[in-house]
């Protein structure tokens, strides 16, 4: 019966070993992570500053935040190279930079939240912005 269990386990850990040797040969990465953080139940970005969504993006995966609305609420932007998953995905903005999304709703930071844990923009504008949650 030992005998048994010890070459289960031996054949897991061969298959495990192939199985890595075979994702580092062919390029293949991890699971990207997350644009953004949880601090306190709500999305931060990698400042740890407060992330928001805007009512008026009405439309999933368009933002209508532009100009001096952008200005005040600066876009959570997407690296380079960065690949959307799960649900994240990336907007293409009027201007043709790309913005992080969660569940459809664009992200946006606000000016004046001066330091990591301000939400002074939740109920911004009519209440029409709000603090990102998961």
């Amino acid at each position: 019966m030992k005998h048994l269990a010890f070459r289960r386990i031996l054949s897991s850990t061969v298959l495990a070993l192939i199985f890595s040797a075979l994702a580092a040969c062919s390029g293949m990465s991890p699971a990207p992570a997350a644009p953004a953080k949880v601090a306190d139940g709500v999305f931060t970005d990698s400042k740890d500053m407060t992330l928001y969504t805007f009512d008026k993006d009405a439309t999933p995966g368009k933002s209508v935040c532009n100009g001096q609305c952008a200005t005040n609420w600066p876009p959570l932007m997407v690296a380079d190279g960065a690949t959307a998953s799960g649900d994240w995905s990336v907007v293409t903005r009027d201007d043709g930079k790309k913005q992080w999304a969660y569940k459809g709703k664009p992200l946006y930071t606000w000016i004046k939240d001066a330091k990591p844990g301000d939400k002074t923009g939740e109920g911004a504008a009519g209440n029409t912005w709000h603090v990102a949650k998961p």
